[in-house]
């Protein structure tokens, strides 16, 4: 992903509530199968991690990444974006 679909993806994300919050349990197995089961339904989704984690949230946005087979589009604060596109017929377009 370059600079560019980044930047757009950011843009659509500013408009999006958190769709999950993390809190002290982390990433459990069961907080990494609900993502993944966002994802079909969604292309782009924001996650909340609440005060109480203890985990970095940078981490934690790499990890659910890697688990969920999507792409960090940006993490701010305690605030995750992941991309995920469809396979077939994506509603969102990136720019080149």
């Amino acid at each position: 992903m370059n600079s560019r679909q980044r930047a757009y993806l950011k843009s659509l994300a500013s408009n999006l509530n958190p769709v999950f919050q993390i809190g002290k349990n982390n990433l459990t197995p069961e907080v990494t199968e609900a993502v993944r089961e966002c994802f079909n339904n969604n292309e782009l989704i924001k996650i909340a991690v609440l005060k109480n984690s203890l985990e970095d949230p940078k981490a934690m946005a790499g990890t659910l990444a890697e688990r969920t087979g999507s792409e960090v589009v940006e993490v701010i604060g305690k605030k995750i974006v992941l991309y995920k596109p469809f396979k077939d017929d994506p509603k969102i377009i990136l720019p080149r």
